[in-house]
């Protein structure tokens, strides 16, 4: 880290194995990921409800390349409980950035919008004109979110093209 761990407590006491624990977990995120430019850790017994015992609330927040990372649990009766879940929800947070940040994240392509053109009912398939002009094949079963007994000539659908044994064909059909 660039900028020293700052570890804040609000309506809590903590003890120096507590400070000690908080460092050590610190330390770990950043030694998982190393471009961690700044981690600051907020201890917290939220106002209680006479009813409750202390609830611990532990959030992280950390400053990466690009952004913060903040990791926030559910409060718990067990403060180290709440540390706990409070680290290991920020490293898998970090997972998911180191993982976005390699390009490892897949990225859907936009499904293209096309028409129906045409519709064999009683034979089960229909055919969509795709947005660059040529027919597109789909099956009764490709359908989604409607029946395809509802379908008509000309209404507006989504659809996941692929290459069939005969030519492009949807395999996911969404009426808009």
């Amino acid at each position: 880290m660039i900028i020293p761990l700052q570890i804040t407590a609000q309506g809590v006491e903590l003890s120096d194995e507590i400070r000690d624990e908080i460092t050590e977990r610190a330390n770990k995120l950043d030694k998982f990921y190393d471009r961690i430019m700044r981690c600051r850790v907020v201890v917290e017994e939220p106002k209680r409800h006479p009813n409750e015992g202390k609830l611990y609330s532990v959030h992280i927040i950390m400053t990466v390349p690009g952004g913060e990372i903040v990791t926030k649990r559910e409060r718990n009766e067990d403060l180290w409980v709440a540390m706990r879940d409070s680290f290991q929800a920020a490293q898998r947070k970090l997972e998911d950035f180191s993982r976005e940040q390699r390009g490892d994240v897949k990225t859907h392509e936009k499904q293209p919008r096309g028409r129906i053109s045409v519709i064999f009912p009683d034979q089960g398939y229909g055919f969509l004109v795709h947005p660059e002009g040529y027919d597109v094949y789909f099956h009764a079963n490709s359908v989604l979110n409607r029946d395809f007994d509802k379908l008509a000539v000309g209404m507006e659908v989504r659809f996941n093209e692929e290459m069939g044994d005969k030519g492009p064909q949807a395999s996911s059909v969404i009426v808009l």
